[in-house]
């Protein structure tokens, strides 16, 4: 019988050697220190709330339309694509929060004014907030403005200023940072900086931290707080994640995967992406103070308290990271919040548990650090 056990014993040894050798030559280190695994299954997040699972599925199983994927798609349907996408997404928004929209010129640039439909809360009746939507510096106007500003003023009480700045291929960088610049001014005016916060998604929040640095230049004060939600204090979201001024590190590389899309490059290849959706940061170096200040520890010194939010699988959670590690060492108030198995921008989902925690999240940070 001991016999017996023994030789059981070491049989599963040699299986388990054997099983552990073929996993172990499904992963490979270069030289250059670049790990291939050729065999790799995850699950999704145990900790992502059912509604999210749900979700994931069916976005990820949901074909990619084709011309998110053609180089040569002309920018207008581009953007009639992204608002059809979106629309039922806002159309839920409204209902779940009820606000107000008024469309209103502000020192000459569009802008949404959405405040809740019961009213500003008394405590923010001298606050205002100025939403800079994402959509890649090309689109986002219209549906991704609304999706990130609705819920934040119903559920803070908050009065939000949502900008339509100019965008390319039509305009060039810096037209979008000065577009910023011309509304906060203005807000000025009414407003003590002490009074005034700045967030935005993906783009958006890549514009905020180039607008707060371009203030610095100007010799304008800093606004009391900011959001960088879905993005870093970089500019390069479609740069090679080695460039400098790039949304870099590995989640560029393993985000794209386990959400379903087509893998990065390894090199110095972009991603793919149309081109008329890439004009308005062509040809410009990406290294620039007031186009990537998450490389400057002396701009980001004077940055105001930033609230920085990201996930897992989102390709901008490791500059993400890197901007809260600068920003950090520079001596400044930085509050990071990831979301496991949550991708880009997942709080453009409004019926997620994990979106109204979010926006519950920004709501309250806004709310202790303005005046």
């Amino acid at each position: 019988m001991k016999r017996f056990k023994v030789i059981v014993f070491v049989s599963l040894l040699s299986a388990a050697a054997t099983a552990f050798a073929e996993d172990a030559a499904n992963v490979n280190v270069d030289a250059a220190g670049t790990a291939t695994v050729t065999q790799l299954k995850v699950p999704l997040s145990s900790y992502m709330s059912k509604e999210a699972k749900k979700a994931f599925i069916e976005t990820a199983q949901k074909p990619i339309d084709p011309a998110w994927m053609d180089s040569g798609a002309p920018i207008d349907k581009l953007r009639t694509l992204d608002e059809a996408e979106l629309k039922p997404q806002v159309d839920h928004a409204m209902a779940l929060y009820p606000v107000n929209v008024e469309n209103r010129q502000l020192a000459g640039v569009p802008t949404r004014v959405i405040t809740p439909k019961g009213g500003i809360a008394p405590r923010n009746k001298n606050r205002v907030l100025i939403e800079l939507h994402g959509g890649g510096f090309f689109t986002g106007a219209g549906a991704q403005a609304l999706l990130e500003s609705i819920p934040l003023a119903a559920i803070g009480g908050y009065k939000v200023i949502a900008e339509n700045y100019r965008q390319g291929p039509e305009h060039k960088y810096p037209a979008a940072t000065e577009d910023v610049i011309s509304v906060y001014k203005a807000l000025l005016k009414d407003h003590a900086a002490a009074d005034i916060g700045i967030f935005g998604c993906s783009a958006g929040g890549s514009l905020t931290a180039m607008a707060v640095a371009s203030f610095q230049k100007q010799g304008l004060p800093k606004p009391a707080a900011i959001g960088l939600f879905g993005s870093p204090a970089f500019a390069g979201f479609l740069a090679p994640p080695g460039a400098p001024g790039a949304w870099g590190g590995d989640s560029r590389f393993t985000a794209p995967v386990l959400v379903g899309e087509p893998p990065q490059p390894i090199g110095d290849e972009p991603m793919p992406f149309p081109k008329s959706a890439t004009g308005y940061l062509q040809n410009v170096d990406l290294s620039d103070p007031l186009v990537s200040p998450g490389m400057y520890p002396d701009i980001l010194a004077k940055f105001p308290p930033t609230l920085i939010l990201t996930g897992t699988r989102a390709f901008d959670m490791s500059a993400a990271i890197q901007t809260h590690r600068e920003l950090v060492k520079a001596g400044v108030e930085a509050q990071l919040n990831v979301w496991d198995g949550m991708g880009h921008c997942f709080f453009g989902d409004p019926d997620l548990p994990e979106s109204r925690e979010a926006f519950s999240i920004m709501a309250k940070f806004f709310d202790r650090r303005l005046r």
